[in-house]
């Protein structure tokens, strides 16, 4: 792996070479295997947290991690494009658009002890604006080669504070062009719902059942580029504790095994319908 630039990372991205890279300031980390007609992202991935936060911060470790999505990169990592959030999102929000992207509360308590300094603001935006420079960078690549692509959106959800029952996986598809696009999202459904889990976890799959697919992620992605269909595809996590902060590494296994070959299957197939 290589510590690279922002214009270096996008210059490599430009040239297509394969590489695997973190960016210089940590924040996040992209692979390139291969240039292919997909991509995978995990944008709430990270757990870091800058120290200089730390004595002003009002969220406990636990309770921050308990609301980022931990091994979503783990499960897709097998792929040959992978990019990934290495913050936490208490620092700043991926999935958010710049103006929301810093948090005063979160999940109905605040997070800061005293208002953040413009500048501690301004270094945590300029991160989330380098991760966007490199993922308007690879998709308009990936389209301009292919002319078409399917990114892989995943994230975690905590299902235990629902008060009915909730589906292994969730698809936010709200954002989405539906019509054009239908027939790729409902075998993805079904797709999910077929993977074997260990400790009898039953795999169900719905579409905007727990969420709608509203995140910043996805909606840059989408209003940028008119050919890339973005599936924002959330799991619940039953491949943890959350309330214990266990994880179980055998569930994180198999959803990698099983997305390692049908992932793919689902990408190649998408490409072959809608290739131009």
């Amino acid at each position: 792996m290589l510590k690279l630039s922002v214009e270096e990372i996008i210059e490599k991205i430009q040239s297509e070479v394969t590489f695997e890279a973190v960016a210089t300031d940590y924040s996040f980390t992209i692979k390139i295997d291969a240039y292919v007609p997909y991509a995978c992202g995990a944008v709430h991935d990270g757990h870091q947290f800058r120290k200089e936060l730390w004595d002003n911060c009002l969220h406990t470790e636990y309770e921050r991690w308990f609301e980022e999505d931990p091994a979503t990169k783990e499960m897709i990592q097998s792929h040959p494009i992978v990019i990934a959030g290495m913050d936490s999102r208490f620092e700043y929000d991926l999935n958010r658009e710049p103006e929301t992207a810093i948090y005063t509360d979160a999940w109905g308590k605040q997070l800061w002890k005293n208002p953040l300094p413009q500048e501690m603001k301004e270094k945590s935006l300029a991160k989330h604006h380098n991760f966007y420079k490199v993922v308007v960078a690879l998709i308009a690549k990936l389209e301009e080669k292919f002319g078409i692509c399917i990114v892989y959106d995943m994230h975690s959800y905590n299902w235990k504070r629902w008060d009915r029952e909730v589906p292994t996986w969730n698809l936010g598809t709200t954002n989405v062009d539906s019509n054009r696009f239908g027939n790729a999202i409902e075998t993805w459904r079904a797709t999910l719902e077929k993977m074997p889990l260990p400790n009898g976890i039953k795999s169900t799959s719905k579409i905007n059942d727990t969420f709608q697919g509203n995140g910043y992620f996805l909606k840059c992605i989408t209003q940028n580029f008119n050919n890339t269909l973005v599936l924002a595809t959330e799991i619940a996590k039953v491949y943890c504790d959350e309330l214990a902060q266990i994880m179980y590494p055998e569930v994180v296994s198999a959803v990698e095994n099983y997305l390692k070959t049908e992932l793919k299957n689902h990408a190649e197939a998408f490409y072959k319908i809608h290739k131009m």
